[in-house]
This record gives structure tokens, sequence and C-alpha cells, in this order.
């Protein structure tokens, strides 16, 4: 059996696959916080599936984000250059509320009283202008032991060029103090940029007692539960790696099960010719949003978690699939502001007490309520039957929003759609039209137990033309995490001027790159022969501030097809080409072990082609009508059927709007276009 589980903010979902027979199975539970293990031990005892026939196990977790967004981490300390202490208040002078004369900076992680600093100086090319000073690092080392911090970061000036006096500093730090974690920034990047890797090492070193305490109960519960084999995590880059590795890294966590669904995409993309995708999955706190051009997904290490239109958030320098993340998920909350005006989250009900109707004591309005008093939700179907949602308690959580509105409650649930359908329009436009993409090019995939309610509304709104359901879209991120590979990242600043006289030399750093990649996976068990390898380079024209990913060949000779490359995406990103010389900033390998991928299968028969039913629904601008109800597994193959209906399936429900159809294809999705 090949088993994954994903973690989300109302419920954990766990999809398996018989490698014997092909078959894929469901299970979803309540998500447990904050002993989140304990929903992922309720999913495997629902689902059936015999602990000891798990040959392969993937986790999504969102215990680092968690971590990070409800500072829960550990009392962190930052050891530095003499010098450069203030480096995490300094951060950039950009912003993004230029105007906002009250602008406050946002507080780091590590306030300044826990920032020490040590003798010791790198230049930029890696060359020692001042030795370690090992007498100011023991005196560092006193101070840390007086505040009984958890946990230590390691950021020197330089240390992506040369990491010596880096490492030699946390390997004394970790032998002077037992049970404090010590991360150092060279050993999570090798990216130039002072803020950025000392905040990412910062930020690995305040969740890694909290990552690694969870990953280490989790194993200790499987094995209990009787699983065996290796246990795997969901990274932020699209690929897996192990608990250990990922224990002293949980940095590569922070986008862990939205990724997932995102590799997902990409393949049912790949299996339907559909190569230009922009995904949507909606969950129950969050919308999430990317966008995959001709079946490539998006990577950066220019991350920030809690950027807004107010804030420059806080930088982790690691590879990240390119995610756009809003508070507008199904829990999110429906509030009045101090002007009058209604909001729709970021703040969400989550899974405890969760949305109103849920009746566990949860009393404030949420985006499922809503749609729950539009008609679009069944509430004797919801989560196939398993949960008891009432209309009655939506209806008065919504009343005060209703009388602060002065509508009725029906007219106020619209309004709370709307605004969420607002705010999610904006995050698509985000990854698309602010860079370039016309969204009328792709196909939108949406999948999550909201997606596909909304996906219909957003799409006709952006006039994309297709609308994709997955199969199974309510665990879909968690099926995603089945088509990955174990990956690492290893990237190398070596600032280089893209021309043939430098082809050798840029040829030998990739090739450097490339053996460490191999001794790593060689290092966990791997054969060496089975690595499989891509490289990239960060380019740029010379003397430009921002860089382009570019695909590189295999062996490198020429310059030709890579700076031709270059020119065409930065056009596509920027606007316009420079006739003026192209230099390599970042060379970036990227080393796999390719697994075998679960089959999409075609549907082998048809549905009964019949409706279960009808209800009326409100579809907002088109009215309050009549909607043909179709259990998703009744529906005709290649036969569309025209809206207004609403599909249901134990997970999720899908909406389609008048002047709309949807057909079931071979591939089992739901393909929902204009009719006519």
């Amino acid at each position: 059996m090949r088993l994954a589980t994903d973690i989300g903010g109302t419920f954990t979902d766990l999809v398996y696959l018989d490698d014997e027979t092909g078959r894929i199975g469901l299970a979803k539970a309540s998500s447990t916080p904050p002993a989140f293990a304990r929903g992922i031990m309720d999913a495997l005892r629902k689902s059936g599936v015999a602990p000891e026939s798990v040959d392969h196990f993937v986790h999504g977790t969102t215990v680092v984000i968690n971590a990070l967004t409800e500072r829960k981490g550990a009392p962190t300390a930052l050891v530095t250059t003499l010098g450069c202490r203030d480096v995490l208040a300094i951060g950039r002078g950009n912003r993004p509320d230029i105007y906002n004369l009250k602008f406050r900076k946002q507080e780091p992680f590590v306030p300044r009283r826990r920032r020490y600093e040590v003798t010791e100086r790198m230049n930029y090319k890696g060359e020692v202008v001042t030795p370690l000073d090992l007498e100011s690092l023991e005196a560092v080392i006193a101070q840390l032991r007086a505040d009984g911090v958890g946990a230590v970061a390691v950021s020197v000036l330089h240390s992506y060029a040369n990491p010596a006096h880096e490492r030699q500093a946390a390997a004394r730090l970790r032998e002077a103090l037992p049970g404090v974690n010590v991360t150092a920034s060279s050993d999570l990047t090798r990216e130039w940029r002072e803020y950025e890797r000392t905040s990412t090492a910062v930020l690995n070193a305040y969740v890694q007692p909290v990552a690694s305490a969870y990953l280490n109960e989790l194993a200790a519960d499987l094995r209990a539960e009787g699983v065996t084999c290796r246990l795997n995590a969901m990274k932020s880059n699209g690929g897996t790696q192990t608990f250990e590795v990922l224990a002293e890294q949980p940095i590569h966590l922070v986008e862990s099960g939205p990724v997932g669904g995102v590799i997902g995409a990409a393949a049912i993309g790949a299996a339907i010719g559909v190569p230009d995708l922009i995904t949507l999955d909606i969950g129950g706190t969050t919308a999430k949003c990317t966008l995959i051009d001709g079946g490539a997904i998006k990577i950066t290490t220019e991350y920030r978690i809690e950027r807004d239109d107010r804030n420059a958030g806080y930088s982790i320098k690691a590879p990240v699939v390119d995610i756009v993340e809003i508070g507008a998920g199904g829990g999110s909350i429906a509030w009045i502001d101090q002007g009058g005006a209604l909001k729709v989250g970021p703040k969400s009900a989550g899974a405890v007490p969760g949305p109103a109707c849920y009746n566990r004591g949860g009393t404030q309005p949420t985006v499922t309520d809503a749609n729950l008093i539009a008609g679009r939700i069944n509430p004797g179907y919801f989560l196939g039957g398993e949960i008891d949602v009432s209309i009655d308690a939506a209806r008065a959580a919504m009343e005060p929003v209703a009388d602060a509105m002065g509508v009725s409650v029906e007219d106020a649930a619209l309004g709370v759609i709307r605004i969420a359908n607002a705010n999610m329009i904006n995050a698509l436009k985000l990854v698309s039209v602010r860079r370039g993409y016309d969204p009328r090019d792709f196909a939108l995939i949406a999948f999550g137990g909201g997606g596909p309610m909304h996906a219909a509304a957003l799409a006709a709104e952006l006039r994309v033309g297709k609308v994709i359901i997955p199969p199974a879209p309510g665990h879909f991120s968690a099926w995603g995490m089945l088509m990955t590979d174990p990956m690492q990242d290893f990237i190398q600043t070596a600032q280089t001027a893209a021309d043939d006289a430098n082809a050798a030399k840029a040829e030998a750093i990739f090739a450097s790159l490339e053996r460490e990649a191999v001794a790593f996976f060689e290092a966990a068990g791997a054969d060496p022969a089975e690595v499989s390898i891509e490289r990239f380079g960060d380019m740029r024209y010379a003397g430009q501030e921002h860089t382009v990913r570019v695909a590189f060949p295999g062996l490198l000779q020429t310059f030709a097809d890579p700076v031709a490359s270059f020119h065409g995406l930065h056009e596509r990103a920027y606007t316009f080409r420079l006739d003026t010389p192209t230099e390599i900033l970042n060379y970036h390998v990227v080393a796999r072990i390719p697994t075998v991928k679960p089959a999409i299968a075609p549907v082998e028969a048809a549905g009964s082609g019949r409706p279960k039913g009808s209800r009326m629904v409100d579809f907002d601008g088109e009215g309050r009508l009549e909607a043909a109800i179709w259990e998703r597994a009744d529906l005709p193959l290649g036969t569309p059927v025209a809206g207004p209906a609403v599909i249901e399936e134990p997970a999720s429900t899908t909406v389609i709007h008048p002047g709309q159809r949807v057909t079931l294809d071979r591939m089992g999705n739901l393909i929902i276009e204009l009719a006519g």
C-alpha cells in the first residue's frame, strides 16, 4: 500500500493506493489541533488499511506554518558577525504600504537582547579577513546558558561563499549546549542576501523544537500502529524527504500541504493534454493558487510568510512552489469592520469549533454557513452524511451581519460569498495577470473541499474558458503527494558572466553541485545511478537587481540557448528585453529519485445518467433557481449536463451556474464550460 496524509485547517485527508490492484481509497477525519497526529491516526483507522501493508508513506503538515503564524516556536537566539546583530531589524527598506505614515516594521522573531556577536570576518570571495575568535564565542555560550534558550541560529557574514566559520561555531554550540537545537544558515542555503539568509536560519531554529517533536511523535504513533516503512514528508519544493532530514530542516515544510495539490494538478494536466493551468485549492482556512506554464511548476526562493498589502513579511530563502495564499476558506469568518463594511477572513473558525452550522460551539458566520444558506450545500450530505449540519444555526450566526447591513439573512449570505469570491479573484490575478500571463490562456483546475463550489463563478469573472474538477477534489492534495519523488535542492551563489569564455567555469560549478547531490542521496541509502538531475540558473542583465530562473542543458558548452531563453522569460515577466550582457547569479541543481506513480486510469463505467433530485439554489446574479442535484458517480460519461445544477460527492460540492455545462471526461474529471 502507498499512503499519503494531509492535515488541513478543518479536516485531515488520507489517500491510499493498492499497488497490486490499482485501487485508490479515501478517508477523512476532523483535524485535532494541537495534537494533529491524533487526526492522522483517526483517518488511518477509518481507512481500514492494514498498517503493516504500508510500504510508502508521505505526509503533508501545517505544523511549521502554524508555529510561525501563531508564534508558538521556541525561545530563539541569533549568533552573528560582530556589527551585524541588527540585520533582522533592518531587513529591507522596501515596503508595500509606502504612504502609511504610521507604518511599523514587524517585530523580529529574535529580540535584540538575544542577538549575540562573535569576532570573525569573511569577505565576499570567501577569504578569511578575521579568524573566528573562540574566546568571544565562549562568552556568547555562557550568555546563552544563562538565557535558557531552546534554539540558536548561526548566520555569519558571507557564509554562502565560505561556511567554515559558521560551521565551526555551530559545532561548538552543539557541543556546549546539549539539548538546544542549533541551525547554521549555510546548512539551509548558500545563496547570498544577508538578511534573507539570517531570517531563514532564525525561522528554522524557531520551529525546529516544535517540528521535530511533532515528527517524532507521529513516527512513534505510526510505529506503534504497525507502520514499518520509511516515513517521508512533503516539502515546499514539490518533493519529499525523510522525517529525519526534515526534523533538522523543518523550514522546508512551510508549504508542505498545499504543494501536493499543485503536483497533482500538473499530473492531471499532463494526462488530459492541458499543460497550462491555474490551480485553486480552497480548504477550511485558506485559498491557495499557483500557475503551471507548459506543465512546469514555478519555484521561487523569494518566499515570505505574513506578507500582505501592509507588511513586507518574513523572508524564507528556500525553494518553494510559487503559491499565493489568502485567508479565504470555508471556515473564514464574516465580520463588520469599524466603518460598517462587510469583511471575510482572514480569521477562521478552523476545526474547533468550526463553522456555526457544525453545532460545535461556533457562533460566528463563515463562508460555509453562507453557502449552506444559499442552498449550495446539502445539509443532509455533508461529508457524505458523517457530519450533521444545521441551517438554523447558520442562519442564527448570519443574523447579526444581516442586521448590521440592513438586509435579509439570504442577502447577507450572498454578500459573504461575493466578498470571498472577490478575495479569491485577486489571488488568481496575482499569479497570472500580475506576472504577465492572460488567464484566458489557461484552464482553471479547482480542488479542496471548497474549490469546486466557487470555481465556476470565478472562471466566469476571469473569462477562463475551461474549469477542471479532478476526481476526489476534497482529498486531492493528499492524492498529489503520491505523485511526488524524494527531492533535494542544491543552490550556490557564484556571479558569472554568461558568455562562452565562462562556459567551462559554469560547467564546473554545476558539476560540483551534482556530485554533492549524488553524495547526499547515497548517504541516505539510495543507488547513485538512480539520481536524476535538473539544472537551473538565476540569470539577470549585468547590473540588474532581479533575476529570472532559466533551465540549463545537461552539459554546458555554450551559453547561446540559456541566454536566448532568458531574454524571452524576462520579456514575459517584465515586458522588455535589453541588448546588454547577461550573467548567472545562482546555480541551482534539483536532484530526485524517480518513483513509480499511480496511473491515472480511464473511467471504467458510466453512471446511471439520472439526477437524484432537485432543490432551490441561489445563484446570486442569475437568481434563485431550481437546480438539478446529481451524485457525481451518476453522471453520464461524455454527455454534457446543463446548469443550473449541483454535483455532490462525499467531500465536496460542484456548482454549475446557468449558461454553463459540465461533462464527465474519460479520466473522471468534471469539465465545466460555457453552454452552446
